[in-house]
């Protein structure tokens, strides 16, 4: 079974910096092909799409975070990322993983990101 799983959130000043992690283990597909994003819900919020970076290593971004946050994935390491900088206390919500290729879609657990005022 497929696993994704995400690290890094935490709590942090506003104008700090996070950097967060998706591992992806269990599958039987090349995570080369996966395409990959984070999602964030804050509370109150509807899930929002953050960013999202594609098997080609294409990626795009809520214009609220672009320019301060950047996705990345290491294929290798099946695994993706989210560096968080100059965050606003607007960012504080549960960040999601998700990924999958085809039919196939998988998402983590969830991460919480605070972000104090």
């Amino acid at each position: 079974q497929v696993q994704l799983v995400e690290s890094g959130g935490g709590l942090v000043q506003p104008g700090g910096s996070l950097r967060l992690s998706c591992v992806v283990s269990g599958s039987r597909d090349n995570f080369n092909i996966y395409h990959m994003s984070w999602y964030r819900q804050a509370p109150g919020k509807e899930l929002e799409l953050v960013a999202r970076i594609g098997s080609g290593g294409f990626t795009t971004y809520a214009d609220s975070v672009e320019g301060r946050f950047t996705i990345s994935r290491d294929n290798a390491k099946k695994t993706m990322f989210l560096q968080m900088n100059d965050l606003k206390p607007e960012d504080t919500a549960v960040y999601y993983c998700n990924g999958g290729w085809s039919q196939y879609d998988y998402w983590g657990q969830g991460t919480q990101v605070t972000v104090s005022s």
